[in-house]
């Protein structure tokens, strides 16, 4: 029987205009001892401002070394609902597509077994399912892989790929951003489920350089979709955008990062396209005027984090551009030598941007087989050894 908590700090955090939490959490404590217990505890460390969970080491199930991260918590007697509170993750489908049907068999499973409280979705893209007990974790495991899910990444571990909607919702993507994931998490299955790297590895994909999934920020591998060419320009639509009050110059021209584009009311909209990064900013912006060139592929880069060990990064090109086309094994074979080298030269907890920042560009492209090109440089060398004459000074 689920105990009741009086939560009067927690209960501060319902009120104001944003959705909170602490209400779903109370819905799922009135059915779940796990959940009642969880909150308890939560208002006790509000109210002692200390934290009372403990890691729980390696614990999921059997042939596995990931999918299942473990918690503890450290007064057991005191909320023995959640003297353990393991969460599970499962692997999403690409782009985050579900049936009703299988959100209620997933919703059905983890009332059985655990709090009844999910995330959706954590950082890298998993569902993630909040607090069960060891012992429910070979069932919970055994009934979703009936149905036809998996776990997903965690630990030293290949992460879940994740990625856009891309072609399924979005036009304007330039690369099957689903497909392509589906196929990594296929290739990668060994790396993803049995944790053999210094640290996490991440893998996201994007369908067009606006990066609606932020990979260029949170992964070790993002791939951009963009294209070879010159934009395609609708002069008789941009003239429409004018007429409808759009200022181009103000949203268009002076917001282009390279400042390729200029705009005459008569003659309509120039692009130099030698000069254009593709961004996608002025494409986004006037989707019925402006589209991509019709050779299409992906931008490769490599490196960003969030700030763990180190201050945060973010990724920078590797691969200016690759076609991507099934089985995408050129990919493949490439992340397969990035991880190689990585494995050699970091140490515990280090990602692969931190490697590359210590141990150099040179030796990684070496590895991979890249050859070094005026795009992989993310800013200006700075040379501390740099010395000035008197005569600089003037």
């Amino acid at each position: 029987m689920a105990k009741k908590y009086e939560t009067p700090l927690l209960d501060e955090l319902e009120k104001g205009p944003w959705p909170s939490f602490v209400k779903e959490f109370k819905k799922a404590a009135k059915r779940s001892e796990i959940a009642s217990d969880g909150l308890g505890q939560l208002e006790k460390s509000y109210r002692t401002k200390r934290g009372y969970w403990k890691h729980g080491g390696i614990v999921g199930v059997l042939g596995y070394g990931g999918g299942v991260i473990g918690r503890y918590s450290s007064l057991p007697e005191e909320f023995p609902g959640v003297a353990h509170n393991h969460t599970v993750r499962i692997n999403q489908p690409s782009g985050w597509f579900y049936t009703t049907k299988a959100l209620r068999e997933i919703s059905d499973i983890w009332d059985r077994y655990g709090s009844g409280l999910t995330n959706f979705h954590g950082s890298t893209g998993d569902m993630i399912l909040l607090g069960t007990r060891t012992e429910n974790l070979e069932p919970i495991f055994a009934e979703l892989s009936s149905i036809g899910w998996d776990l997903g990444g965690s630990g030293s571990a290949m992460r879940t790929p994740s990625c856009c909607v891309g072609p399924a919702r979005c036009e304007w993507s330039n690369i099957d951003t689903l497909d392509i994931t589906y196929s990594i998490t296929q290739e990668f299955q060994d790396e993803m489920h049995r944790p053999a790297f210094p640290y996490k590895f991440k893998i996201k994909t994007a369908g067009c350089a606006v990066d609606c999934i932020a990979s260029i920020a949170r992964a070790d591998l993002s791939i951009i979709g963009t294209w070879k060419g010159n934009i395609k320009i609708d002069q008789a639509e941009v003239k429409r955008y004018a007429k409808n009050g759009m200022d181009i110059q103000a949203e268009i021209v002076d917001m282009c990062p390279t400042e390729c584009i200029s705009y005459d009311k008569k003659e309509g909209l120039t692009i130099n396209n030698e000069e254009c990064n593709r961004c996608m900013h002025c494409i986004a912006k006037m989707t019925k005027a402006l589209r991509p060139g019709d050779i299409k592929g992906a931008t490769l880069l490599v490196g960003s984090k969030a700030p763990i060990v180190v201050g945060a990064m973010l990724s920078w090109v590797i691969v200016p551009f690759i076609e991507l086309k099934p089985p995408y094994q050129e990919l493949k074979d490439l992340t397969r030598k990035m991880i190689e080298w990585w494995d050699e030269n970091g140490r515990a907890r280090e990602r692969i941007g931190e490697v590359i920042e210590s141990k150099g560009m040179r030796p990684f492209l070496e590895y991979i087989g890249v050859p070094p090109m005026p795009q992989q440089v993310k800013a200006p060398r700075r040379d501390p050894f740099f010395f000035w004459a008197k005569t600089d000074l003037k």
